[in-house]
């Protein structure tokens, strides 16, 4: 008989918003371009198809890894003995934030809350170092095909798409699917404890793949608009590379260590890259209007950025504060 604690309620509560609030905002960067692309076929393929994959990757990372949900990613965030109403608080904020539109980076935010200053600190470096990486490398690369390729697909996207392409975005959804589900396990999963047994791997896994049938039935969200603002991300021969550019950058960082770090900087790294790789080659739109919107999304992304790490710091030295504030109220 399981006894319902305090913390065993907190620990729900906390998996339940966070997997919600991180499937809303973080996995509009993997599935994104797919949802887009997919929009004239039902709610229920679009559902199955990326359920499946879910569901095989995790069955083989916790049978793998020993019941290790997060393949890894949480050995330096320990599992705290007692879970308080704190540890809730961050889910909450990002939901909120994600029901603005913000791009927050997860990881900073849902993760921190149980690290130490010096994962916390690892972290920042680790995605700030992705950005760079992700926009450098997709600025060269789409600098190189944007004339050759991106400019083909621009001008003639009125016309029937070979079935050789709608395969390959089928495939690239999966590769980077995967790569994305590998690198933010340990955001889906800080809230359990670090090793789980099969009926707490089944149910998690439930619960997961009815909040992404959401996500598919509302084709995002309004995260979703970062995709949609972006040129031509709705083409399917284009979203293709863009899958496979990013999953690529993914893999890269997961074999560098197990440090934790935002997808969403990556992501936003690739979009950016490619923008300005298009505009300078393609001179499509004014480079007002191109600049505007790069801008608009990383400064949404520092935003996210800065009441992340507020929200971290304030939980953590909540008891300092409330002990300042009591001073200052009986002098």
């Amino acid at each position: 008989m399981i006894e319902i604690t305090p913390s065993l309620i907190f620990m729900i509560i906390g998996f339940l918003l966070s997997l919600y609030s991180c499937v809303s905002n973080d996995v509009i960067q993997t599935l994104g371009t797919f949802l887009a692309t997919t929009k004239e076929r039902p709610v229920w393929q679009v559902w199955l198809y990326t359920g499946t994959i879910l569901f095989l990757t995790f069955l083989i990372g916790w049978y793998v890894n020993d019941g290790d949900m997060a393949f890894g990613r949480l050995d330096r965030v320990p599992y705290p003995e007692q879970l308080y109403w704190w540890h809730i608080v961050p889910p909450i904020v990002l939901l909120y934030l994600t029901k603005k539109g913000i791009p927050v980076a997860t990881s900073f935010l849902i993760v921190s809350i149980f690290s130490s200053n010096t994962v916390i600190g690892l972290m920042i470096v680790k995605s700030f170092i992705g950005y760079i990486m992700a926009l450098i490398v997709s600025m060269v690369l789409y600098f190189f095909i944007a004339r050759k390729v991106e400019k083909i697909f621009l001008y003639k996207k009125n016309k029937a798409i070979p079935m050789s392409w709608i395969v390959a975005k089928w495939i690239s959804t999966a590769f980077l699917w995967v790569a994305w589900l590998l690198q933010d396990g340990a955001v889906l999963f800080v809230f359990l404890p670090r090793k789980l047994n099969f009926e707490e791997m089944i149910i998690s896994m439930m619960v997961f793949l009815g909040l992404l049938y959401i996500i598919c039935y509302k084709r995002g969200g309004e995260i979703q608009n970062i995709v949609k603002l972006k040129t031509n991300t709705q083409d399917v021969r284009s979203a293709t590379i863009i899958d496979i550019v990013y999953a690529c950058i993914l893999l890269y960082f997961q074999n560098v260590n197990n440090i934790p770090m935002s997808t969403t900087w990556v992501f936003l790294g690739v979009l950016a890259g490619r923008e300005i790789a298009l505009y300078n080659r393609l001179r499509f739109i004014t480079e007002k209007k191109v600049y505007k919107h790069l801008l608009k999304d990383i400064t949404k992304a520092i935003i996210g950025l800065v009441v992340s790490i507020a929200v971290v710091f304030i939980l953590n030295k909540h008891n300092e504060i409330i002990q300042i504030l009591m001073h200052y109220i009986n002098l």
